[in-house]
């Protein structure tokens, strides 16, 4: 190898380890500064904050003052934090999404990711691909995923925390952008909803569609009716409510193709036929698509291998929906780009 690659190669090789093997460090010390508060004292100062102003706010030792400005160097030059001159420090649009206030925060999602419970089937992963376990979560914990969700309070929380600010970016961005995907429909039901973050938030922009959220009665218990929304309890695997529309937001990913199927053909036998206006709406990622920005395409690989730690699931192409789609007897398919790393895809039976 030595005579075959000059000295320059061999240390570019050398500081690309480097920095795969150091990933993880900017993940650490963002979780540090969520936990710290970093992000709520510079949105609170409301104007470019200075080191000394900034480490004065936070709940620290002051003898570990000095080293608040190493923490802030890393998540600078990720992108977290910003510093104009002077050596004034901002928040970037990533670092706002981190303010405890924010309604659409991704908090949850840093503190849920690197939970030791979650770390920790990243640490088996070896040993998960010489036994017979379902997931590397499984060889880690001795239980699944949702098993073990259900009995551990703090890391449901978390998880519903997640759900809960996704859904409400999401929203956002469906009613204001991609409202077209629900002109003409009279009822939606949407599978796994939740508490009902997603269907509350489009039955009070089109108060002529009566929306529905199906989940497990646990889940939908207790939970605020309107109008035009309500909550039934069932098990998507076993029947799905009828409605103009499903929607399977953030679900099908979760799934092994088999499961999924089953979920498909429940979908499918709810809604009428195609020009009687029945679709399915899924949002999910689709890998190789349209989307070219190298951060959307690192969140996809990401995400599958997320998947695979967790479930043994997976994202999925444009090609393995379509054919999972056609398996579960629907006709066709159009994939929209227009969720950031995710997409909107409307599924014709």
């Amino acid at each position: 190898m030595a005579t075959s690659e000059s000295s320059a190669e061999l240390l570019r090789a050398q500081t690309h380890i480097w920095n795969q093997t150091f990933n993880f460090k900017n993940s650490a010390s963002l979780k540090c500064a969520i936990q710290l508060g970093i992000p709520d004292v510079i949105q609170k100062y409301g104007k470019p904050i200075t080191l000394c102003d900034l480490t004065s706010a936070l709940p620290i030792n002051p003898f570990k003052a000095p080293y608040i400005k190493r923490l802030m160097q890393i998540l600078t030059n990720a992108g977290v934090f910003a510093q104009e001159k002077g050596g004034y420090y901002t928040l970037t649009s990533a670092g706002r999404l981190l303010v405890e206030n924010e309604p659409m925060n991704a908090r949850g999602f840093v503190l849920m990711n690197l939970d030791p419970a979650m770390m920790k089937p990243w640490n088996v992963l070896s040993e998960w691909f010489q036994n017979d376990d379902l997931a590397p979560f499984d060889t880690a914990h001795g239980r699944n995923f949702w098993d073990y969700n259900a009995d551990e309070p703090k890391l449901g929380k978390l998880f519903k925390e997640v759900m809960a600010s996704d859904s409400q970016l999401i929203t956002m961005v469906l009613t204001k952008e991609c409202g077209y995907v629900f002109e003409g429909l009279t009822s939606l039901v949407d599978v796994g909803g939740g508490t009902g973050t997603v269907a509350r938030s489009i039955a009070e922009t089109f108060p002529n569609l009566k929306c529905t959220v199906f989940d497990l009665p646990h889940v939908v218990a207790n939970q605020e009716e309107t109008q035009n929304l309500d909550f039934v309890a069932g098990d998507m695997f076993e029947k799905v409510p009828p409605a103009n529309a499903i929607l399977l937001k953030w679900i099908l990913h979760d799934w092994s193709d088999e499961d999924c199927l089953k979920i498909l053909k429940n979908c499918k036998k709810a809604i009428p036929r195609k020009d009687e206006g029945g679709k399915l709406i899924v949002i999910d990622m689709v890998m190789e698509s349209q989307i070219e920005d190298e951060e959307s395409v690192e969140a996809q690989i990401c995400s599958d291998m997320q998947m695979l730690v967790l479930f043994r699931a997976k994202e999925r192409t444009e090609k393995e929906w379509t054919t999972l789609f056609r398996n579960a007897g629907f006709s066709n398919c159009k994939v929209f780009p227009v969720l950031g790393a995710r997409s909107l895809i409307e599924v014709y039976p």
